[in-house]
């Protein structure tokens, strides 16, 4: 079984693209390329922290620093990847930025999962004698 039953995945958009798609971006129009940024953002542990603690809610820069107990250079660097995977939202308010989840970025991939699932559960055609 491969995965060619999946939509036909598209060039990789740059990563600014999927960010300013993110918000818009329906579960049916998540490709395997935009999977595949998803994944490879939620794939470093550090980054996986970050998105846990951001579950209960937007969160100041320097709350998560303090939480996570990293430099700031060194949380920026994460922020950024997963907010140009589209994963994560930040508004600026006065000298601090706040990060919250992208539910919409979340939701899609959930649903890419659920297709991929459906599919691996078909059984294997009969094999040539």
């Amino acid at each position: 079984m491969t995965l060619t039953s999946l939509p036909v995945a598209r060039p990789v958009a740059p990563a600014s693209s999927l960010a300013d798609s993110a918000a818009g971006r329906s579960a049916d129009s998540l490709d395997n390329a935009q999977a595949r940024q998803l994944l490879k953002a939620l794939g470093d542990p550090l980054r996986l922290q970050v998105i846990e603690a951001l579950a209960g809610g937007e969160r100041c820069v320097c709350d998560l620093t303090a939480d996570l107990g990293l430099a700031q250079s060194k949380l920026s660097f994460h922020l950024r990847v997963l907010k140009e995977a589209g994963l994560l939202e930040g508004r600026e308010q006065g000298r601090w930025i706040y990060y919250r989840l992208q539910p919409e970025a979340i939701t899609a991939l959930q649903q890419w999962l659920g297709r991929l699932n459906a599919q691996c559960q078909r059984p294997a055609s009969p094999c040539c004698d």
